[in-house]
């Protein structure tokens, strides 16, 4: 029985399938009551869905997931109930921005010089019409040029092999503009997110505690790859570190096979009361 909850999830404004419009849809179709869209690096998926929700029965949250590098590697950060008009976290989606456009051109410049893999300039304006354009985008569109069977494939055996080097937002800068900006700073997947290898107990360990050093205020407990008692044990640390506990499926519409409410994997439902994040007068 799926969740009636879901505080991680993407539009097509990122690497979902899914435009606000239908995913509003879906939302109403899962009986969902409170869900957040959470693109990668952009919020016009969230803005969009800001606006159409008026006058709906369920709750939405804004939010955004942030790419970071920190000391001990990467994390995604989750910010929700953000004020958009913050200078503060305007810097942030500027930064996050010019990375992910940095990041696209690399790309097209090697698959050009290492693969014989080339782009029209009305295909690479229309990718970049896509708000947080990445990888999916790129691999379907080998995949449309007959260079891949499927768009994992083309990933896999072309657009990973380019080394984008520093492409990812500093975790305190990005932790720090969510705060900044009246909004809660949460860790997603923090034992890894999918196809991710699960991150081993003292690295998590190492991470988090440098993740609140920068002011980090949750975790994303429960997830839709993790077991249900991995989710508890999350949920554990989390209330013996003072963290809010959230939780999310991270749907990406047909681009995943992951369904709306998976909070975790055997799909147990998990209540409101179990999610901190919800009663903490931010979200």
């Amino acid at each position: 029985m799926s969740s009636r909850i879901d505080l991680h999830i993407h539009t097509n404004a990122s690497d979902g399938t899914y435009s606000p419009e239908e995913l509003l849809a879906k939302v109403r179709e899962a009986g969902i009551e409170t869900f957040a869209v959470t693109d990668h690096d952009t919020i016009k998926g969230a803005m969009a869905m800001k606006k159409l929700i008026s006058g709906e029965p369920v709750k939405f949250v804004a939010g955004i997931e942030f790419s970071c590098r920190m000391k001990t590697g990467k994390a995604h950060i989750l910010g929700f109930n953000y004020d958009e008009t913050s200078e503060a976290f305007i810097k942030v989606l500027r930064a996050g921005d010019d990375l992910r456009h940095a990041k696209f051109f690399k790309r097209i410049e090697f698959l050009h010089d290492k693969f014989d893999i080339n782009f029209t300039d009305d295909e690479i304006q229309n990718l970049l019409k896509i708000p947080s354009v990445g990888k999916p985008h790129l691999g379907n569109l080998i995949v449309a040029k007959g260079r891949a069977s499927t768009r994992a494939q083309a990933i896999e055996s072309f657009i990973d092999k380019c080394k984008t080097g520093n492409d990812k937002i500093d975790a305190e800068f990005a932790i720090s503009s969510i705060i900044s900006s009246g909004g809660v700073a949460v860790w997603a997947h923090p034992l890894g997110g999918e196809r991710e290898p699960e991150l081993p107990v003292d690295k998590f360990r190492a991470s988090l505690d440098e993740l609140t050093s920068y002011g980090l205020q949750g975790l994303e407990c429960y997830y839709s790859k993790y077991e249900v008692s991995k989710c508890e044990w999350l949920a554990d640390v989390a209330r013996k570190r003072g963290l809010y506990v959230s939780g999310g499926s991270d749907c990406h519409g047909t681009n995943k096979s992951i369904p709306l409410g998976r909070l975790n994997t055997e799909d147990r439902f998990i209540s409101h009361e179990l999610l901190s994040i919800l009663r903490s007068g931010i979200v």
